[in-house]
């Protein structure tokens, strides 16, 4: 996504908690890493994020801030695959001081990977996710940005209706919160990483007739990666 289509989803996103919420877990990425190839990027076994990847590195490129070139880690590496795109997950047994394991989780991690996070944190490794909140990755992650599944939403007015989290359990998710796709998640957080944190692009207040345009965006949220091959 460019930045025309960033700064316009941002504005339409502007008084609902997502632009500062994203921007809140950039900054935790941006402090979280020492070294050049220490931030790990793992997915779940059905849900590999490659974009985020690319787009994660095109940021490191642009902003010279090597830290946010992110290492994926594949849970089956393919033969004869690139050497960036080969990496398994014995990596994460290696995590130490200073590393960062970025996980993102739209469905079930799995108890392994659970188990390899819990490791690496008592290496002393930092754990981000963007999950559903309904793992136990939030017992585990310093930092936790929680993206509620869609079939707990009931749209509403052409956002979405308020639902009891205490009702389903939920309470440590806020409902409040306009339905959004983890797609539209990681496109805000790999853009903010890049950002030098003014506050004032969210106080903004967005213009009129944007919804539509918002839509349209959401439709085609999913562009060409930059940069390296993914």
């Amino acid at each position: 996504m460019d930045s025309a289509r960033v700064q316009l989803l941002r504005e339409v996103l502007a008084n609902t908690g997502w632009v500062d919420r994203t921007r809140g877990f950039a900054r935790s990425l941006r402090r979280s890493t020492d070294t050049g190839d220490g931030l790990l990027l793992v997915g779940t076994p059905t849900h590999e994020p490659w974009h985020l990847a690319a787009h994660l590195d095109d940021e490191a490129r642009i902003t010279g801030i090597t830290t946010l070139s992110p290492t994926l880690v594949r849970w089956s590496p393919p033969l004869g695959a690139p050497a960036h795109l080969s990496i398994g997950l014995d990596r994460l047994e290696g995590a130490r001081r200073g590393e960062t394991l970025f996980v993102v989780a739209p469905d079930d991690p799995t108890e392994g990977l659970l188990e390899r996070l819990a490791d690496a944190r008592r290496s002393g490794a930092t754990l981000l996710t963007i999950d559903n909140g309904t793992s136990e990755l939030g017992g585990l992650a310093h930092d936790q940005l929680i993206v509620p599944e869609r079939a707990l939403i009931t749209p509403a007015q052409s956002t979405m209706a308020l639902v009891s989290a205490t009702t389903l359990g939920l309470t440590d998710i806020d409902f409040t919160l306009p339905d959004m796709s983890f797609d539209t998640v990681q496109h805000l957080v790999s853009a903010a990483a890049g950002d030098t944190f003014d506050s004032s692009a969210s106080a903004k207040q967005p213009r009129a007739g944007l919804r539509d345009r918002l839509a349209r965006l959401l439709d085609g949220i999913q562009g060409a990666p930059p940069s390296r091959e993914w």
